[in-house]
């Protein structure tokens, strides 16, 4: 018998591949819907939790796919609610999923890789490396864990790694996550975060997913962009903005531009300044980002000058708003995600509630402050 550990990943895969797999198996084709939304909807981690498949058919199935992706090594719960939950893949590597409550809704934050190759200066996780690439179930399976049983969260590729390095498993998971066979999310409900891959936005946009797209941006100028975000070497400031109004063209959507405040370094009037005259108007809209305490040497700017900033952009017709960290005495925040077990002092674990279960209050990630 083959162990589990070898096993091709159930929730890889997308409703047509199922219905291939069921006629392969001599099955009627509605079986693979019940097979998916069994997986996806209901969160059967047991193949005989599939109650609506027969049991010759759950035994097959056991025997060539593999279910669960990951185990909770460890949920800790923040004072503002949020949770982050340090998540064990089979390899034994780790990555970190955060869920964060508010006023009836709920937001995942997902990662896309284990650790990141990108190496900003402000985020712990680039201090990993790359450790490997995330399978489109393993993602998935982070929304269905940390959503905590509420039917249709929002969805922000913001944890670690880079999204589009990653590519076909991340567009592979979007596709399960809309599919509306498993939870049906709407493409409004899912952002992917970049540090921007030209060719990759492109690419994106080609898909016709309909999702948000943001970019991390954090300069306005390419030699301040590059000491922050090697990638900007590779990748200059005009390529980047270039497949992001490509992507808000062809896509209709919006795009936001993620702004990490940074006292001294990137939050002055001539920043603000240089920031509102690079943006296209029609598509741009500015998440100003409070910093989030990593090991790197930065100081956040104070409430005071990212309002000044904030304002400064609004008075150049640049739309703006200012995230609210959340997370951040369990180092859940932006940019604070690093597979990490250690716990802040006021923080406390919990049981991890079953999947299936609704919390009693599920937030959007972006909070605006205006």
């Amino acid at each position: 018998m083959i162990p589990d550990t070898q096993l091709p990943l159930a929730l890889d895969l997308l409703p047509a591949e199922w219905a291939a797999a069921m006629a392969e198996l001599g099955q009627p084709a509605y079986r693979a819907r019940q097979v998916f939304h069994a997986l996806h909807a209901e969160g059967a981690r047991d193949w005989d939790a599939a109650r609506t498949l027969p049991a010759a058919l759950r035994a097959r199935l056991a025997a060539r796919y593999a279910l669960g992706t990951s185990t909770v090594a460890r949920r800790a719960q923040s004072r503002d609610g949020t949770a982050k939950y340090l998540l064990a893949l089979r390899d034994g590597r780790e990555v970190e999923t955060v869920h964060i409550p508010d006023d009836g809704r709920v937001t995942v934050c997902v990662s896309s890789q284990a650790g990141c190759a990108l190496a900003c200066a402000f985020c712990a996780t680039g201090r990993l490396g790359l450790l490997r690439n995330l399978t489109a179930g393993e993602i998935v399976e982070q929304v269905e864990r940390a959503r905590e049983g509420h039917p249709a969260p929002n969805v922000v590729f913001m944890g670690m790694g880079e999204p589009l390095a990653n590519y076909a498993a991340v567009v592979q998971a979007i596709r399960i996550l809309l599919a509306p066979e498993g939870l049906g999310l709407s493409p409004r409900r899912i952002t992917l975060s970049t540090s921007g891959l030209p060719d990759r936005m492109r690419q994106l946009a080609g898909e016709d997913l309909g999702i948000r797209l943001a970019v991390s941006l954090h300069a306005a100028d390419d030699a301040k962009r590059t000491a922050l975000m090697p990638i900007n070497a590779r990748y200059p400031i005009a390529d980047v903005l270039a497949a992001a109004r490509e992507y808000a063209e062809r896509s209709g959507r919006r795009v936001s531009f993620e702004y990490v405040m940074l006292a001294g370094v990137n939050d002055t009037d001539a920043d603000a300044a240089r920031l509102a005259a690079l943006l296209p108007r029609r598509i741009a809209h500015v998440n100003l980002i409070p910093y989030n305490p990593t090991d790197a040497e930065f100081r956040g700017s104070s409430p005071e000058r990212i309002a000044h900033f904030a304002a400064l952009l609004r008075e150049r017709g640049v739309a703006c708003s200012v995230r609210r960290s959340r997370g951040r005495d369990v180092q859940a925040a932006c940019g604070q995600l690093a597979g990490a077990r250690r716990q802040a002092p006021g923080a406390r674990e919990s049981v991890v509630p079953p999947l299936g279960r609704r919390p009693p209050s599920p937030d959007p990630h972006l909070v605006v402050v205006r």
